[in-house]
């Protein structure tokens, strides 16, 4: 005979787990209820990171010398992390001044950003083989970028949901030093408004795959999933197309879904 579990322990056990999946990266993690702080910390000098550090869900705001979080170039960094270290359970609050900084490769797990700044986070590694991967949380209010990536390597933004933004991520379009960049973007959540979800430079040899992708509330089709661009060293890049291609876009029609 097939025993059931007590009303008072079922509850328990839904409670936990719904607790976990707030906290937790994986399938349903683009879709997680934004966190409550558990505390929050200003922030007035850049806190460097290596190792593993955990932030449990506390709220870090810059303040002073970090900058006022909006779109002034050369604003310094909440969190900065070496090459290897992993920033996790982390709430950014405004004003965010540039976000996070990867000197390396780098792991940002369940950390949110709800006014972003500059930029949320910005990937500066130095090698081809360096990833930075972005698994799970969220990011509103970003006028301009959330993840912009400005040295080599590949960035991987995975069971990440954003709203009101300009672009979800941006391979730089006029560093003095240009390379070959890629981004795999998958199990995303995109509300409207936004603009675009990946900006790349065809020209130095990038690549944008799409998986998973959900874009909510842009019934006109408004977003633009992967967009292509001439990049330079100095000066304004040029905007030369969109779409897939199955080269530098690449995605099928099967990989969006519009609800």
């Amino acid at each position: 005979m097939r025993k059931t579990i007590p009303a008072r322990i079922a509850a328990i056990v839904a409670a936990a787990l719904a607790l976990a999946g707030g906290i937790a990266s994986g399938p349903s993690a683009s879709g997680a209820a934004w966190p409550t702080p558990s505390g929050q910390q200003a922030v007035g000098a850049t806190i460097n990171v290596s190792g593993t550090v955990d932030g449990k869900m506390i709220r870090y705001y810059g303040t002073g010398d970090l900058g006022s979080g909006g779109q002034d170039e050369g604003q310094s960094p909440i969190f900065q992390l070496a090459n290897g270290a992993v920033l996790k359970n982390v709430i950014l609050g405004a004003p965010a001044a540039d976000g996070i900084h990867c000197t390396g490769t780098c792991t940002l797990q369940n950390v949110w950003w709800e006014d972003v700044g500059e930029d949320a986070a910005t990937f500066k590694g130095t090698s081809s083989s360096q990833t930075m991967t972005i698994d799970g949380g969220g990011a509103k209010s970003a006028s301009d970028k959330v993840f912009q990536h400005n040295g080599p390597g590949t960035m991987y933004i995975r069971n990440f949901q954003v709203t009101n933004f300009g672009k979800l991520y941006r391979s730089c379009g006029n560093c003095s030093k240009q390379y070959a960049r890629h981004v795999v973007i998958s199990n995303v959540t995109a509300t409207y408004p936004g603009k675009t979800l990946a900006g790349i430079n065809t020209n130095y040899g990038d690549t944008a795959k799409f998986s998973g992708i959900t874009i909510v509330g842009d019934s006109s089709k408004k977003i633009v999933v992967c967009e292509k661009y001439k990049g330079v060293t100095s000066g304004e890049p040029t905007k030369i197309g969109s779409g897939a291609d199955g080269v530098n876009c690449v995605y099928s029609s099967s990989d969006i879904t519009y609800r």
